[in-house]
C-alpha cells in the first residue's frame, strides 16, 4: 500500500482497538488534539483530514492544554484509551513537554507527534529551528527524551514498521505506561513508501495481567499471616487493573483496614466499615493514625510518593512493607517485599494462600472508629457559616449535589488536600482525578475537557484556584466550541494561597504569592473579572458570594452545562487561610534562620528509610 509516512501513521492509529474494563471494544486512539503549523499541516494534517470520519480531530488553543486534555482523557478511561496530540516544530512542540511530564509522573499513556526539522537539512535553518553548535542531530524535540517512556525520530518512512509496535507496547503495558514521542520531520511526513497491508490490520489490545512469582506470593502470604495489625493501601494501580472489587473482597474476608492514596481515591465506599480514610499529607488523621500503628503495610498499585507517606514518617519504623505492583521499578522501592504482577490477578492469587486467616476484630474495628473522628472534623469544617466560604464548605456542597456517576477533578494548590481528605465517595467506580504526581497548574481545565470528552455517564466537575485559571484557560474555549460540557468551580482567594501558607507557616515573610504582597506600581492594582473572561470564552457563567448562593449556582451550572453542551464556570470568593489539615509532615528545605527550622529538626529524625536485610 503506497502511502506517505503521515498517511501510514494515521491508518495505523485507526486500526488499533482496545478492550475496556467491562469488555467492550473501542478505539485505542479515539481523539487527536491538533494545532497545525508549517511542520505538520501538509503531512500529518492532510493525512488526518483524509480520515476525519474515522478518527476525530479536535482543535486546541495551546499545545500544552490540548496534550493535558489527552492526559485527562486517558485517566478518565482508566488507561484503556489514549489521546494523541500533534504540533509543529519549535515553540509548539516545546509547549507539550510539560504535559509529557504530567503523563510520565502519573503513569498515564499519551502519544505525542511533534513535527521536526528537515532530515535533508537543505533549507536549514528553517523557521523556528533552534541550531545546536556542537550537535547537528539535536532539535528541540530532544527535550521530550527526559519525559518520554519511548522516544523515536522517524527519519525514514519505513521506520514506522518497526517503531509502531514498540510505541503501542509502551502505551498499553501496565508496567511501562507513559508518554510516547514520535518526532516527525516535515519532509519525511510527505515521503511515500510501499507499506505492507498487515501493518494496518485491526488489532485489539487487551488488558495485560502478568502473574506474580509463586515464591513472592508465598512470602507475602506468610508475612500477612504473621502480622497482627496489617493495613491495606490502595493506589492508582488498583483502578487501572479494575481490581477494586477484588481488593475490597480480600479486605472483607480477612478484616484488614483500608486506606487510599491520591491516585487510588474513590475506590472504596466512604461508609464501608473497613475504610479508615485517605493516607498522607493530603489525607486524613484517621488514615495516618492507623498507618502509624500498623505492623505490616500491603501497598497495592502505588509508588508510595512523599505526599502519601508524609515524606516517609507516616509508618512505624519497624513496619514490614509488602508491595504489589505491575512495575518492578516501583515494587522494589524502600526495601519492600516485592510482588510483581497485575493488581487484580495478584490479589486473587494471594487470597488462595491466606485462606481463612483473619485479623483480630479489635484491629479491624479501628478503621471505622478512627474514620468517625475524622468525619466529625470534616462535618465541622463543612458546617454552614455566613460570609465568604472556605474550600471545605465549597467541596462539601459539590460532594452533596454530585451523583454516583459524576466525576470530580483538581490538580494543584490547596484543592487536592480538600478533595483527597474531605470527599466522601459512594465507591464502586473511580470518580476522582487529582493530578498530584506532577501538580500541574492548569491541568484542571484542560484535563476536564479531555475527561468530559471521554466520560459517557455523569457530569465532570473540576475545581481550581484563581492562580490555575490564569495559568492555562484557553481550553475553556476549545471545550465550548467543540461542545463538551463540564462545570468549573473557580475559587478566587487573591493569589497563590497554598504557597503563601507554606511560606508563612515556616516563618518566611509573605512575599510574591498573595497579590497584596506582590510588586506593583499601582496603588489599586486591577482585579481579574473571571466571570467576564469565562463568558468571553463561550462559557455559561455563574457567581456566588456565600454558601447559599453557591449551592443554588452550582445546581444551575450543572443543569446549564448539560443542557447547552458547553462548560459552565462558577466563580466564588473563598477564604485565603482556611484548610483541611491531616496533621502529617512534609519535608521541604527550611533555612536555619526561619522559625520553621525547629519543627523541621524535630520531624526529620522520624523519617525512616526502609531497607530489607
Amino acid at each position: 500500500m503506497k502511502l506517505t509516512a503521515a498517511q501510514a501513521l494515521v491508518a495505523w492509529l485507526v486500526a488499533q482497538r482496545s478492550e475496556t474494563l467491562d469488555g467492550r471494544e473501542v478505539p485505542l486512539f479515539p481523539a487527536v488534539f491538533g494545532i497545525f503549523g508549517h511542520g505538520n499541516v501538509l503531512g500529518l494534517g492532510t493525512a488526518l483530514q483524509e480520515r476525519r470520519d474515522e478518527i476525530p480531530v479536535w482543535r486546541g488553543h495551546t499545545e500544552q492544554g490540548m496534550a493535558l486534555a489527552a492526559v485527562g482523557y486517558a485517566k478518565a478511561t482508566h488507561r484503556r484509551q489514549i489521546g494523541v496530540a500533534t504540533s509543529s516544530i519549535g515553540p509548539g512542540a516545546l509547549n507539550m513537554v510539560t504535559a509529557a511530564g504530567v503523563a510520565h509522573a502519573n503513569r498515564l499513556p499519551l502519544l505525542l507527534l511533534p513535527g521536526d526539522t528537515f532530515t535533508t537539512r537543505a533549507p536549514d535553518p528553517v523557521l523556528q529551528q533552534v541550531e545546536h553548535f556542537g550537535d547537528a542531530t539535536a532539535t528541540v524535540n530532544d527535550a521530550f527524551r527526559a519525559v518520554s517512556r519511548y522516544f523515536d525520530r522517524i527519519t525514514r518512512p519505513e521506520q514506522l514498521i518497526s517503531t509502531l509496535p514498540q510505541a503501542v507496547r509502551v502505551l498499553t503495558d501496565p508496567a511501562e505506561a507513559g508518554p510516547v514521542t514520535l518526532a516527525l520531520p516535515q519532509d519525511v511526513q510527505a515521503e511515500t513508501y510501499d507499506f505492507p497491508d498487515a501493518l494496518f490490520a485491526p488489532v485489539v489490545h487487551r488488558i495485560l495481567r502478568p502473574r506474580a512469582d509463586e515464591r513472592s506470593l508465598t512470602d507475602a502470604a506468610t508475612a500477612l499471616r504473621d502480622s497482627a495489625r496489617p493495613l491495606l493501601v490502595l493506589g492508582g494501580g488498583v483502578r487501572y487493573s479494575g481490581a477494586g472489587r477484588t481488593v475490597l473482597e480480600f479486605a472483607e474476608r480477612h478484616g484488614i483496614p483500608i486506606v487510599e492514596t491520591t491516585a487510588g481515591r474513590t475506590m472504596v465506599p466512604h461508609e464501608h466499615s473497613l475504610y479508615a480514610g485517605p493516607l498522607g499529607v493530603t489525607g486524613s488523621t484517621s488514615g495516618n493514625v492507623l498507618a502509624a500503628e500498623a505492623d505490616l503495610v500491603l501497598a497495592v498499585g502505588t509508588r508510595l510518593q512523599d505526599f502519601t507517606t508524609a515524606s516517609w514518617t507516616v509508618f512505624a519504623p519497624e513496619v514490614h512493607l509488602v508491595t504489589i505492583n505491575a512495575a518492578r521499578f516501583d515494587a522494589v522501592k524502600h526495601g519492600a517485599l516485592a510482588v510483581v504482577g497485575d493488581a487484580d490477578a495478584t490479589v486473587r492469587d494471594l487470597a488462595e494462600r491466606t485462606q481463612q486467616w483473619r485479623v483480630d476484630p479489635e484491629w479491624t474495628a479501628r478503621a471505622s472508629a478512627q474514620r468517625g473522628t475524622w468525619d466529625a472534623h470534616i462535618d465541622k469544617l463543612r458546617a454552614h457559616t455566613p460570609g465568604v466560604p472556605s474550600y471545605a464548605q465549597v467541596v462539601g456542597i459539590v460532594n452533596e449535589l454530585s451523583g454516583p456517576n459524576d466525576y470530580v477533578m483538581t490538580a494543584s494548590g490547596g484543592m487536592p488536600g480538600e478533595l483527597v481528605g474531605g470527599w466522601r465517595a459512594s465507591g464502586g467506580a473511580p470518580t476522582m482525578d487529582v493530578e498530584y504526581g506532577f501538580s500541574c497548574m492548569g491541568y484542571e481545565l484542560a484535563g476536564a475537557w479531555g475527561a468530559a470528552m471521554a466520560r459517557t455517564n455523569g457530569l465532570v466537575t473540576t475545581m481550581l484556584g484563581d492562580g490555575s485559571y490564569l495559568m492555562l484557560n484557553s481550553e475553556l474555549f476549545s471545550a465550548a466550541f467543540a461542545g463538551h460540557p463540564f462545570v468549573a468551580v473557580v475559587c478566587d482567594n487573591d493569589g497563590y494561597a497554598v504557597i503563601a501558607r507554606l511560606q508563612e507557616g515556616q516563618g518566611g515573610a509573605p512575599f510574591n504569592n498573595f497579590y497584596a504582597d506582590c510588586r506593583s506600581i499601582h496603588d489599586e492594582p486591577p482585579r481579574v473579572d473571571f466571570a467576564a473572561h469565562a463568558r468571553a470564552l463561550g462559557c455559561a457563567v455563574f457567581t456566588a458570594t456565600d454558601l447559599d448562593e453557591f449551592r443554588d449556582a452550582y445546581g444551575d451550572a450543572r443543569e446549564t452545562a448539560a443542557r447547552e453542551s458547553r462548560p459552565a464556570v462558577l466563580v466564588v470568593r473563598t477564604k485565603p487561610s482556611s484548610w483541611t489539615e491531616a496533621g502529617a509532615w512534609w519535608e521541604v528545605g527550611v533555612p536555619e534562620h526561619l522559625s520553621g527550622r525547629t519543627a523541621y529538626a524535630e520531624s526529620k529524625p522520624r523519617q525512616v528509610r526502609y531497607l530489607r536485610p
